[in-house]
């Protein structure tokens, strides 16, 4: 069994993480947490699992030379999604201009973009005969758009060589800006993601360069755009039960159609405190209020869950016209 942490110093202190970042912890009540050191429960540890399939598409990305989030961000679920055939593309480099607070991914300066990257997706696409894509990406901050232009590209050659694959895409909020939202909303991918990551209170410390508002806002003008919008929220950073339920309410009042909710696992000391392990049965109550009470297409909530697991079984529980896409596509 693989407890599925990164490798860290154990002589590190457990809160090993910046005087800033500790401080926007503490003005957010958040305390110390939990040591990186202590053991994880039995339903976070993850079975280690190489299949043929996992295998090969390992060996096709590697020999495009592209970047997945599965690998990049250190999901628990690689071993999961990519024996099932599915994998989540990461564009527009693996550098980040952001420092989310909870993410492991590369934070030095950006390189420049790949102009035959979208081309070398659509091919791997192609020979790992995926029926569902997810596609994402690292804040690009530095770039004029956001980096939008590619998601478009990326949209339009996956389709050209796979006409019959869904896409999700999972963006960053482009800094709020209209129109490198509208390039996006204009490829018409079959689901727009965007993740509102945690609750409102907890915000500014989990991930100052990004917003609340600005991340709903993102979401109801994906809606108003005829799209089928989805959002996650990562749990086990210092909210309370309430407050996720609230988040869950304000993705539904913006119309939301999928959330996905998941157990935080501190990728290493200098990153903020995992405060606790939500246990199985709160995810099932997360689930049970957000699609009866609040109104939502389709919840996907346990502790190992993130935002592109399950993928494509969740478009299935979406409107009518997707739901039939996803259907009807080759298995």
């Amino acid at each position: 069994m693989a407890d599925f942490t990164q490798q860290h110093d154990p002589a590190a202190k457990p809160t090993d993480i910046s005087p800033r970042q500790r401080a926007r912890l503490r003005k957010a009540g958040v305390g110390d947490g939990l040591g990186i050191e202590e053991r994880k429960p039995a339903w976070m540890r993850v079975k280690l699992e190489t299949g043929p399939d996992y295998l090969r598409l390992k060996k096709v990305a590697r020999g495009l030379n592209l970047n997945t989030v599965c690998e990049e961000a250190g999901c628990p679920n690689i071993f999961d999604c990519w024996n099932d055939g599915t994998a989540t593309f990461m564009i527009n480099g693996t550098r980040c201009t952001r420092a989310c607070g909870f993410c492991q991914v590369d934070t030095r300066r950006p390189e420049p973009l790949d102009s035959d990257e979208p081309a070398r997706i659509a091919q791997a696409i192609s020979e790992m005969t995926l029926d569902y894509a997810v596609i994402t990406t690292v804040a690009r901050d530095d770039l004029a758009d956001g980096g939008a232009a590619a998601f478009a590209a990326t949209i339009e050659a996956i389709r050209s060589q796979n006409p019959d694959t869904l896409v999700e895409v999972l963006i960053s909020d482009c800094r709020g800006e209209t129109g490198s939202l509208d390039t996006i909303f204009a490829a018409r991918p079959d689901v727009l993601n965007h993740n509102l990551e945690t609750v409102a209170r907890l915000q500014r410390a989990v991930r100052p360069s990004a917003g609340y508002a600005r991340s709903l806002a993102v979401l109801a003008r994906a809606k108003s755009a005829e799209l089928v919008t989805k959002s996650s929220l990562i749990v086990g950073m210092g909210e309370s039960f309430d407050e996720v339920v609230g988040a869950m309410a304000d993705l539904a009042a913006v119309g939301t159609d999928i959330v996905t909710v998941g157990q935080y696992l501190r990728p290493s000391p200098g990153h903020i405190p995992v405060s606790r392990w939500w246990a199985p049965d709160e995810f099932e109550r997360l689930k049970q209020i957000g699609e009866d009470e609040l109104g939502l297409s389709h919840v996907e909530a346990s502790p190992l869950t993130r935002s592109s697991f399950h993928a494509k079984q969740a478009a299935a529980a979406t409107p009518v016209k997707l739901r039939s896409r996803v259907e009807g596509v080759r298995h």
